[in-house]
């Protein structure tokens, strides 16, 4: 008989336990939340976004194309950067509604891997750097603060491409052939949401790979000048690896990736570490399984974590996406709530608003997700 027509009672130490339908209702960890998908009219593709605050958000896409938006995602600016038609910016940091850098993904020998900044809020962009040396692919930036920033690309003459800037993002240096990490025969990043590189705190920066046998995240506590490398559990190939990192504390981190092969396979998609990216452990697979790309930290209120100290347990969720859907995690990644089935490459959370982008003009935006988790409840009746 189903449970919505009946009680449950079993005995425990001379006491029953009565489990009523009207309780067992309120026992599911289902979210509440929904993405609010919002329809610019266009089919760009898109990899890369920048929540700013809940209501700035820089979009990077297809065709040399920037979008904006500072009303909260009402209403969108759309922008074609001059001679960029044929790039694909698939990461995008901004630092106010003003300034933002995007970076394209592409062959370098094709004249696509550059990076453009604007300065009065996308109306125009200077070309920052470019390089058609042998097998630059850049695939992220990130900044630790409005001056020094950092940028990754595959790796040439076996080791990974590094770039640094202290000045904003207006002059970029190559990090030299001595000082760059070795990288694994085949072992590359994927330019799939932006997040394969992050910063953390101060002078930290980290960088999930795939290509070769087992994902490897490297680390640098000196802003990118030395490495240190640790291997993961998570199988590696041509097509899987780490797609995406974020750390909510200085130890305290999650990987996630899978494979762009194979997007909705249920095989092993989250690391988590707790002792600063040294060692990787295998977590609960997301909810949808398969592919995901990107993880972002949503916060309770609307505060911007300064690298240094704890969140709350409590005032926080993470948030995971890919081309099966996104996922919520209450308990830092070991078990996950679906968020939905659209297919988010990347995501950027501003607090307690996040925007998602994807293919074909995809772009949506959450806020409010449920940070406390539904207990079960019992009534104790004597027998």
């Amino acid at each position: 008989m189903p449970l919505s027509k009946q009680s449950l009672r079993f005995p425990l130490n001379g006491l029953f336990i009565v489990m009523l339908p009207w309780l067992l209702s309120l026992t599911a960890v289902e979210s509440q939340a929904q993405w609010k998908v919002i329809d610019i009219k266009t089919k760009i593709h898109m990899r890369a976004v920048h929540a700013v605050s809940p209501t700035i958000c820089w979009i990077g896409g297809t065709r040399g194309t920037v979008l904006k938006t500072t009303n909260g995602g009402h209403t969108w600016t759309t922008y074609k950067v001059s001679g960029a038609d044929s790039l694909d910016f698939r990461d995008i940091h901004a630092f106010d509604k003003e300034v933002a850098i995007a970076m394209s993904a592409g062959e370098s020998e094709k004249d696509k891997a550059k990076i453009y900044k604007t300065e009065d809020g996308g109306e125009s962009w200077k070309l920052v750097y470019q390089t058609t040396q042998n097998g630059v692919f850049l695939d992220g930036i990130d900044f630790w603060d409005k001056n020094k920033g950092i940028c990754l690309g595959d790796p040439t003459q076996g080791k990974l491409f590094i770039l640094t800037t202290e000045d904003g993002g207006n002059n970029w240096q190559e990090l030299p052939l001595d000082q760059r990490p070795a990288a694994e025969p085949g072992e590359a990043c994927f330019a799939a949401s932006g997040t394969s590189i992050v910063v953390n705190g101060k002078g930290t920066v980290f960088i999930g790979t795939g290509g070769s046998k087992m994902a490897r995240v490297f680390k640098s506590e000196d802003y990118g000048r030395s490495w240190n490398v640790s291997s993961t559990p998570l199988p590696a190939g041509p097509t899987s690896g780490i797609f995406g990192l974020r750390f909510w504390s200085k130890n305290n981190g999650m990987a996630v990736g899978g494979n762009y092969k194979k997007t909705t396979d249920s095989t092993q998609n989250v690391l988590l570490t707790n002792d600063g990216g040294l060692n990787w452990t295998l977590a609960g697979m997301t909810k949808p399984t398969g592919l995901k790309e990107s993880v972002a930290i949503y916060h309770k209120t609307n505060a911007t974590w300064n690298g240094d100290t704890q969140i709350r347990s409590d005032n926080y969720a993470i948030v995971a996406s890919g081309p099966s859907g996104s996922s919520v995690s209450l308990d830092r990644g070991k078990s996950w709530i679906s968020l939905g089935t659209e297919g988010f490459h990347s995501l950027s959370f501003a607090g307690n608003v996040g925007y998602g982008v994807g293919s074909n003009g995809l772009i949506a935006k959450i806020e409010k997700i449920s940070t406390k988790k539904k207990t079960r409840k019992l009534v104790f009746v004597d027998q």
